[in-house]
């Protein structure tokens, strides 16, 4: 059975089947949360002309060979055109709760992580716990060509391995609530993990039951393929000082932290949005 039919039985059925299938892992293939994304940002930068920019992630690291041969890499453009639209995915169900947590300056991002149980979505059955969270600026995905100021990307991992990211775009606006309430920790946050107390991720609002879905990669190095991507359609905004916080916390060369879209052709995209009666 090709990914392709995987994608258009009803309901979205067996997508995350589709993942093992295609994606299974292998020594090239990252299949622990801890070691998925890189947290050592010195072999790599977000700017081309240096050497180690993403035109030449692939050859920096044999181990990170599909950021430049993957076939299903991320991020991409979501085209209206492109998508199939169908209420049969499903409301993105999400059983989130407060837990301590640390955040880190990793030094390509800012990440929080709960060392604590944070909860967990459900997608097609299968349950994927929260593990962290991190800020791009400006967005990885685009919207039609339109990119906009922040992305932020919650991580969760299933029992076997499999990788699911919620991804939410920001512009500029009204502060974002849950970025104001660790703004403090943010503006003094060393490379060392610091100690948050308890945090609660049902304080990231998605403000839309409408989502893209496609399966993808990581957007850092290894560039893991097999990602179920859901990217919610709603733009919600942080303020400029917000935006400017997470930029200046990162090391030189990451201000700008966006890997560019990558070729889609091929990428099955669907977007659900709820019954009207």
């Amino acid at each position: 059975m090709s990914l392709y039919s995987i994608f258009t039985m009803p309901n979205f059925a067996s997508l995350f089947l589709a993942s093992l299938i295609v994606f299974s892992c292998s020594s090239f293939t990252l299949c622990s949360a801890s070691e998925s994304e890189t947290d050592d940002e010195t072999p790599f930068t977000y700017v081309e002309g240096t050497g180690k920019g993403p035109k030449e992630w692939g050859k920096i690291d044999s181990h990170w060979r599909s950021c430049d041969g993957g076939k299903l890499q991320s991020p991409i453009n979501l085209l209206d055109q492109r998508v199939q639209v169908s209420a049969n995915l499903g409301k993105l169900e999400r059983d989130y709760k407060p837990a301590p947590a640390v955040v880190k300056n990793r030094g390509h991002d800012i990440s929080v992580r709960w060392i604590g149980d944070a909860g967990e979505i459900s997608i097609n059955g299968t349950d994927y716990k929260l593990i962290q969270c991190h800020w791009h600026s400006p967005s990885e995905h685009t919207f039609n060509g339109s990119r906009y100021e922040l992305e932020l990307h919650i991580v969760h991992l299933s029992s076997n391995g499999g990788i699911a990211v919620i991804a939410i775009v920001y512009e500029y606006g009204h502060p974002d609530r849950f970025l104001s309430r660790l703004f403090h920790h943010i503006k003094t946050v060393g490379e060392k993990e610091k100690y948050l107390g308890i945090v609660n991720p049902g304080d990231i609002k998605f403000g839309s039951r409408k989502y893209y879905r496609y399966i993808g990669s990581l957007t850092v190095p290894p560039c893991t393929e097999g990602v179920i991507w859901t990217v919610i359609k709603k733009v919600r905004t942080a303020s400029r000082e917000q935006v400017r916080a997470l930029r200046d916390a990162v090391h030189d060369g990451f201000e700008a932290n966006a890997r560019p879209t990558q070729a889609s052709v091929g990428i099955p995209v669907s977007f659900y949005t709820p019954r009207e009666h």
